[in-house]
C-alpha cells in the first residue's frame, strides 16, 4: 500500500452506489467481469477485465482518482492516479 494524497480528498463517509451494477455494460450489453465503487462520487463501474472499461473510463472522464472493490467481501482501495492499492 502506498501513502496516497488523494485519499485525504474524499467524501466522508464515502458515497451511497448510484447503482447495483454496471449500468454502462446494462446499456452495452455487456456483462460486467467485477464492479468498482468510485469513492468520490458513488458511481459504479466495471474493472479493466470487463469488455469495456467503464470504471477506468470513469476515471479519465471525471478525474475521480480513487475507487474500491464494489464485490462482496472485498474492501481494496485503488488510485489511478498514483497507479496503486491505497
Amino acid at each position: 500500500m502506498s501513502d496516497c494524497p488523494h485519499l485525504s480528498e474524499l467524501p466522508r463517509p464515502e458515497p451511497t452506489p448510484l447503482s447495483g451494477t454496471c449500468t454502462g455494460c446494462l446499456a452495452a450489453g455487456t456483462h460486467p467481469v467485477q464492479l468498482r465503487l468510485c469513492l468520490v462520487c458513488g458511481h459504479v463501474g466495471c474493472c479493466d477485465s470487463s469488455p469495456l472499461q467503464h470504471a477506468t473510463g470513469h476515471f479519465k472522464e471525471t478525474g475521480h482518482a480513487v475507487m474500491r472493490s464494489f464485490e462482496p467481501g472485498e474492501s481494496w482501495r485503488w488510485c489511478f492516479e498514483d497507479g496503486s492499492i491505497v
